[in-house]
């Protein structure tokens, strides 16, 4: 109740646990000192965010990011469009209407590398995920064992404006060893040396960041043997 009346705020994080403070000590004060927003205006710049985050997005995909309802999001969509922020745009495939922020960016290219988090805004709306990038994913912490597709913790890997494999990840600190405990391409991907040399780079990056010595692959999923001898080369 505290957190969402604005009296206490969150500080830091451990282990995933989120450890408060009082607002005072962790808001800045000329943050603290500003007058209260309506609640329009604040959806307004929620829309007009989540609209500019995403490029392309419908009404839905819009009041998810901020997660606001789509009754509240519904008429401030509607006055960015009368003023020209927004523009209604249709895409091909999908069943639903679209818009598109007029300062969105449009790069010739996309230089991306990036293992993915499951909680990450690319791929947080499942939906979405799977209506843009043709990639199906869904978090199986919470499944049993047995019924898991693809593991436990599995982050999808992204590879310039493409999401091209998934690896199912475990840090073993008592080893000091980052454990790839399944490694899978994606059916519409064929070039495995290439994934699997750029997934190995970026698996190297994220067990220095963890402190972690090294990385093991381990012979599960149709990746896995690329990616093992990508990582082996690479030492």
């Amino acid at each position: 109740y505290h957190f969402a009346a604005g009296t206490v705020a969150v500080a830091s994080r451990r282990n995933f646990a989120r450890q408060y403070d009082a607002a005072e000590r962790v808001i800045p004060p000329e943050i603290r000192a500003l007058p209260p927003m309506a609640a329009a205006d604040a959806h307004r710049e929620m829309v007009r965010r989540g609209a500019l985050a995403q490029g392309v997005a419908t009404e839905a995909d819009i009041a998810d990011y901020y997660r606001i309802k789509g009754a509240e999001a519904r008429p401030r969509i509607a006055e960015l469009l009368d003023s020209g922020e927004l523009r209604a745009v249709r895409v091909e495939g999908w069943t639903k209407p679209a818009y598109l922020h007029r300062d969105a960016a449009l790069p010739r290219s996309v230089r991306a590398r990036a293992l993915l988090s499951p909680f990450d805004s690319l791929v947080w709306r499942r939906e979405r995920t799977e209506r843009v990038f043709n990639f199906h994913y869904r978090i199986e912490i919470y499944v049993p064992g047995p019924k898991r597709v693809f593991g436990y913790y599995v982050m999808p890997f992204l590879l310039g404006d493409r999401l091209v494999a998934r690896v199912d990840l475990k840090a073993d600190r008592a080893t000091g060893r980052l454990l790839v405990r399944g490694a899978f391409l994606e059916p519409s991907v064929s070039s495995h040396a290439v994934v699997a040399r750029e997934l190995g780079a970026e698996l190297q990056v994220m067990a220095a960041w963890l402190n972690l010595g090294s990385v093991v692959v381990e012979p599960h999923g149709d990746l896995a043997p690329a990616l093992g001898e990508a990582v082996a080369t690479a030492l």
